[in-house]
């Protein structure tokens, strides 16, 4: 048991720093920042096409580059892209540049949708964005802590303590990812900005068996 709960907390702390290192790195870019699709440990078993996987990080290159040219530096905007429908977090300067910022990014080739999350406030301190980072991570970790949950069919983005989860899922995956981000240190509210699948939309989904799986003796 001891052991158990030792292997438990090591993938717990290792997701964790992973989140706090990578949030170091970005603390050094300029402050429109681009998330999301770009990279991701999961990628094999992402439930996206993988065509809409790199419309996704095409996106988020286009959204940045425009978002650059109109915003510069008055805002810290973050687009993360899943499966085309866009989420906007961060902060700009007034109501305008908001509505400039969803308006840019709803131009953008592939965009189904935008979820303007934007707060009309100064930009997020380093501690603040930070904490955001470790919120990711814990959330991230007991996810994959979890049992009865793909941890890889879910995208986290923090942002000002708000947790917001996107991805391919059933109501009841949806349900038991709303359980565990609540449930953990640091999360203030959840927002889901997710696409619900039915159970055979879900089945259709996944990677079917290869013969030699189905050939292979009941052990």
């Amino acid at each position: 048991m001891k052991l158990l709960k030792h292997a438990r907390w090591s993938r717990v702390a290792a997701t964790t720093l992973a989140a706090v290192l990578f949030g170091a790195a970005l603390s050094a870019c300029a402050p429109l920042v681009v998330g999301g699709a770009m990279a991701s440990a999961f990628v094999a078993t992402d439930r996206r096409t993988s065509g809409a996987q790199l419309e996704d990080q095409g996106i988020e290159l286009r959204a940045s580059n425009r978002l650059r040219d109109q915003i510069g530096q008055r805002g810290n905007v973050n687009v993360t892209s899943y499966n085309r429908r866009v989420l906007l977090t961060g902060e700009v300067a007034t109501e305008q540049d908001k509505a400039l910022v969803e308006s840019t990014v709803a131009g953008v080739e592939n965009v189904r949708s935008v979820v303007n999350e934007l707060g009309v406030l100064g930009v997020s301190s380093l501690t603040q964005r930070s904490s955001d980072t470790l919120v990711t991570g814990r959330v991230k970790a007991a996810m994959i802590d979890a049992r009865d949950l793909s941890a890889s069919s879910v995208k986290v983005v923090t942002a000002r303590g708000t947790v917001y989860l996107m991805g391919l899922l059933t109501q009841r995956e949806a349900d038991r990812a709303t359980e565990i981000t609540r449930n953990t240190q640091g999360v203030q509210r959840v927002v889901r900005v997710l696409e619900i699948l039915s159970e055979e939309e879900l089945a259709r989904l996944l990677p079917k068996p290869s013969e030699n799986e189905k050939a292979a003796p009941a052990k």
